[in-house]
């Protein structure tokens, strides 16, 4: 999708007001342009050498439009602001609503952190947005309406219109694709240099060294060297523009001085109709010089939305729905599954074929690199499979839909983080269904509970998303504890209890394998603790099983 389809998608939704700021900016347009008309009046009333009731009733309606221009103005400024905190709600959840289910293939060579500040190009479109529609559609009525008035006056100034129109379409013809290019490669750059300072505050121990530190303000150097280079050619390409509006500002106050003073000498107008057009014109001049100086907002306008695209156009995976836990249990087969990285050619996964029977305590074992991670997250359905097929049915042998899956589902994943909030959302995330008693369930099995209890707030304590406050065996203890509290039916969990201490560790192993607890775990880990502990061992070496043993 280009950004000028995504700029109308965006003005389709809010057609209602942008037919609004038309209509007020037309009304305005001509409200404007018999402001001439009204001084040419006066202008010939005063020529005339007589004070009227005439003359007075024209000065009082010439400057009842001037103020009623302004609360035109002021109507369209209170329809800009709704439109823009609907531009900032809808953006807002447009990215809440997507970043959790964009497909794990759109981002697995992007860092999401960085596509997720892309939420911060949605100022521009508001700001932009809002000088866009007030400024450009009454610049563009102002010239059409102006052009009409003009010829009226003369035919002569037809000339002058058709120089306004085409100096427009040549302005725009010859740098709306230069424009566009140069200010999409500034946005890029100036997205890896944000991306890099939060590289360096997100590590800033690791910079504080004196090589590291250099290499930082380096890589920040050339960031910010390939940002100039491109906001100078966009500049450029603006002086460009501006300096074709010089120019014609010349050539049409050059015309209108010669041309219009050789009509009235020769009495084809009259000086009131002279005052009254360069009244106009230097409108239309005025009008001209917006829509120009405004060009810079419209690429800017352009480069956010196809920056926001970018997110917005990423394959999701379905919406998540509420189901209750089957009780019935599952079991979990894949036919002849194989996968592969985005951008890589040695396939991870090949041709695996497994049955997962409810409550079955399995061990994922193999060297770095084998695929034991892989097939992980597969059987968890973070990933899909390039080819081959994963069916997850109940007891009746109903096949359970992806949804449905999920919820059934605990994972505990070492891409898993805390997020800025208490301890309490952290593990239920606010699930009403899950009641204080289940709570405490999970935080006594996971040994959380003398923990919390040291914090005055207990479990309505706020923590920081990279939990500095905390340490990393209290972290693994959260993120476990919000892996079970819903009592799942099949645990996914990769290295639950490497950052615990071996006694804490052995009592949560025996607490996961327990035969009072019917759910199936499937478990990655090089610890040993598991191997004695599991009913079957699974060994994966170069994207194939090579044993699967059961005790």
């Amino acid at each position: 999708m280009t950004p000028l389809k995504r700029f109308y998608n965006l003005l389709k939704l809010e057609k209602r007001d942008v037919y609004q700021i038309i209509f007020y900016a037309a009304f305005a347009g001509l409200v404007n342009l018999s402001l001439p008309l009204g001084i040419q009046a006066i202008i010939n009333f005063i020529q005339s050498g007589q004070l009227s009731v005439s003359w007075i009733v024209l000065v009082i309606l010439v400057t009842i439009g001037v103020g009623f221009g302004g609360v035109l103005t002021i109507l369209q400024l209170r329809i800009v602001e709704n439109l823009q905190q609907r531009i900032f709600v809808r953006s807002s959840f447009e990215f809440a609503y997507r970043m959790p289910l964009i497909k794990f293939k759109e981002l697995y060579s992007e860092y999401a952190p960085e596509k997720a500040n892309r939420f911060f190009d949605t100022l521009m479109v508001q700001k932009g947005t809002a000088k866009l529609l007030l400024d450009f559609c009454t610049a563009f009525l102002q010239v059409g309406l102006g052009i009409i008035l003009l010829v009226l006056y003369h035919s002569f100034f037809m000339v002058i219109g058709l120089l306004f129109a085409g100096i427009l379409y040549v302005i725009f013809k010859f740098s709306y694709k230069d424009g566009l290019e140069t200010s999409l490669s500034e946005s890029k750059f100036k997205y890896k240099i944000a991306a890099w300072i939060q590289e360096i505050a997100r590590n800033r121990e690791s910079f504080r060294k004196k090589r590291a530190f250099e290499y930082a303000l380096d890589r920040n150097d050339a960031y910010v060297s390939k940002y100039i280079d491109f906001r100078e050619k966009h500049f450029k390409v603006m002086r460009k523009q501006y300096v074709q509006l010089v120019v014609f500002k010349v050539i049409v106050t050059a015309a209108l001085l010669s041309i219009g003073g050789f009509l009235v000498i020769h009495h084809k107008m009259n000086i009131g109709q002279f005052v009254a057009a360069e009244i106009v014109i230097v409108l239309l001049i005025n009008s001209v010089e917006k829509i120009i100086f405004g060009l810079e907002a419209f690429y800017d306008v352009l480069t956010s939305l196809e920056k926001i695209g970018q997110v917005t156009d990423m394959e999701m995976m379905s919406i998540p729905q509420t189901s209750d836990i089957n009780k019935t249990g599952l079991t979990i087969e894949t036919d002849s599954i194989i996968y592969n990285y985005p951008k890589h050619n040695k396939k991870s996964l090949k041709n695996i074929n497994l049955k997962i029977t409810q409550g079955e305590k399995i061990l994922l074992q193999g060297t770095n690199g084998a695929g034991k991670s892989t097939l992980l997250r597969l059987l968890s359905g973070l990933l899909e499979p390039e080819s081959g097929a994963m069916y997850v049915t109940d007891n009746y042998m109903n096949r359970l839909d992806e949804n449905t899956y999920r919820a059934q589902s605990g994972t505990f994943l070492k891409s898993d983080t805390l997020f800025a909030g208490t301890i309490r959302e952290n593990i239920v995330f606010e699930n009403e269904t899950i009641d204080n008693d289940e709570l405490k369930w999970a935080l006594d099995n996971v040994f959380l509970t003398p923990f919390i209890k040291t914090f005055s707030d207990g479990l309505e304590n706020q923590i920081h998303p990279d939990g500095s406050e905390l340490s990393d065996s209290d972290m693994q203890k959260i993120l476990l504890a919000r892996s079970i509290v819903h009592k799942p039916n099949v645990l996914f969990l990769e290295d639950p209890v490497d950052k615990m201490d071996r006694e804490t560790a052995a009592k949560i192993v025996d607490f996961l394998f327990s035969k009072d607890n019917n759910w199936t775990v499937v478990v990655t880990s090089k610890n040993e603790i598991w191997k004695d502990k599991c009913e079957r061992v699974i060994t994966i070496d170069d994207g194939k099983i090579i044993t699967d043993i059961k005790k």
